[in-house]
């Protein structure tokens, strides 16, 4: 596998759920893609042990991480330290892509 890795090649949709994929896995890290349709929804989740990260590649949503409820677009870092219930919504026209990463690995 290479190290160099473009998400647009990646991206998909799923019309019944978000769609989702891994672009890479190590030891210690999972990077991943997330694509949300405008209206789509990750439910609101945590994981135990485990931080993670969203950053926004293309669109905006609403994210939920604990008790904060906000709107991130384009280039925004949203971060959710384990155990904390986090989630998001496309609220945008277009699709809302998102660089996931979740270190430690949860296996």
């Amino acid at each position: 596998m290479t190290p160099f890795i473009d998400w647009r090649e990646h991206a998909g949709v799923r019309a019944e759920k978000f769609y989702k994929t891994t672009l890479w896995q190590g030891a210690h890290v999972t990077v991943g893609l997330n694509c949300l349709e405008p209206g789509q929804t990750q439910a609101t989740h945590a994981h135990e042990g485990a931080d993670k990260f969203y950053h926004v590649l293309e669109g905006r949503g609403r994210f939920i991480v604990g008790d904060e409820e906000r709107e991130a677009e384009t280039g925004a870092l949203v971060v959710a330290p384990a155990g904390i219930p986090h989630g998001v919504i496309n609220t945008g026209n277009l699709r809302l892509s998102l660089l996931v990463a979740i270190a430690p690995n949860i296996k």
